[in-house]
């Protein structure tokens, strides 16, 4: 990635995923100056292939990512390894700051970060996140098709998450962990479809399965677990933008309008930072829409100065 950042671009994408590139090809394909501020940790880096994504099913997310950032390279736009960690108005425009001291200032902000995954404190579920510890049936589903799979219990969307993966295995377990007990007719749901629920705080995930604080032993070859996610875009609150609770009770977003407007003018959102549910082909999409709206607001102020300047 080039390090070589000028003072001012008329965009910084902040985030270097699916969202932040796709907006960047936007904007680098209508002439503006973008620079992309890329952490380099994206949320996917675990998986083995990128799933659902028409044309690219199977491809490795670094593939996927270094064919975006050639592109995005292709159509003048600039891109360079580092984090955005503050965020200021100034004048009509913002100075960007970034963790290693450098800032540039921008006419519009254009936020891709993404969201972490919160794993509940099981012992052994990080080590194996992305591998045989999954979320998201879309994603992962067809991998884990006829082995015995383990829904561990973190909240209300965790029977939604089971009965989802239900239609992937024949052997589904719910393990309801520290939740309260299911009312009747959620139970009634998990008997009808043949999983067994089974009770009892899980201690650890070990090779062969869950372990219960009783001791036993419940095997299982894959686990799937509802994660808590958060948005990761702590920067934002210095323009008096904060993360609140999703609708859907799936974590922390920043809010957007259907084109990535903020609360904050001249500031858009898109992907996981604002749809907790995005995945890479809708963050891609979100992406490229927030950048044609970003390219349409600021040749409409370029207009207005232009007829201005006639009279």
């Amino acid at each position: 990635m080039s390090d070589q950042v000028r003072d001012n671009y008329e965009v910084v994408v902040a985030g270097g995923g699916a969202a932040g590139l796709n907006g960047a090809l936007m904007l680098a394909r209508s002439r503006r100056s973008v620079l992309v501020v890329d952490a380099g940790s994206p949320r996917n880096a675990p998986a083995d292939g990128v799933h659902g994504l028409l044309a690219r099913d199977g491809m490795p997310p670094g593939e996927l990512l270094d064919r975006g950032r050639a592109e995005v390279r292709g159509y003048g736009g600039e891109i360079t390894a580092g984090e955005v960690t503050g965020a200021r108005r100034d004048g009509d425009g913002f100075v960007v700051e970034l963790g290693d001291g450098r800032s540039v200032r921008a006419a519009r902000l254009l936020v891709t970060t993404g969201l972490v995954d919160e794993l509940p404190d099981v012992p052994g579920l990080r080590e194996r996140w992305g591998r045989d510890v999954v979320h998201c049936p879309y994603c992962h589903g067809w991998e884990v098709r006829d082995r015995p799979i383990g829904v561990l219990a973190t909240g209300p969307n965790s029977v939604h998450q089971a009965l989802l993966f239900r239609q992937l295995s024949d052997d589904v377990m719910f393990f309801a962990h520290r939740q309260p007990p299911l009312a009747d007719d959620v139970a009634e749901q998990l008997a009808a479809r043949d999983i067994t629920l089974v009770e009892g705080e899980v201690t650890a995930l070990e090779a062969a399965g869950l372990r219960l604080a009783s001791g036993s032993l419940v095997e299982r070859e894959v686990v799937a677990v509802a994660t808590r996610m958060v948005a990761r875009a702590g920067f934002l609150a210095g323009l008096g933008l904060k993360a609140v609770e999703h609708p859907s009770g799936m974590g922390e977003h920043y809010p957007a309008d259907p084109a990535g407007r903020s609360e904050v003018p001249g500031v858009f959102l898109a992907g996981n930072v604002t749809d907790l549910s995005a995945q890479v082909g809708s963050a891609a999409a979100a992406g490229a829409m927030a950048g044609a709206m970003i390219n349409a607001e600021l040749v409409a102020e370029e207009t207005s100065r232009a007829v201005a300047a006639r009279h």
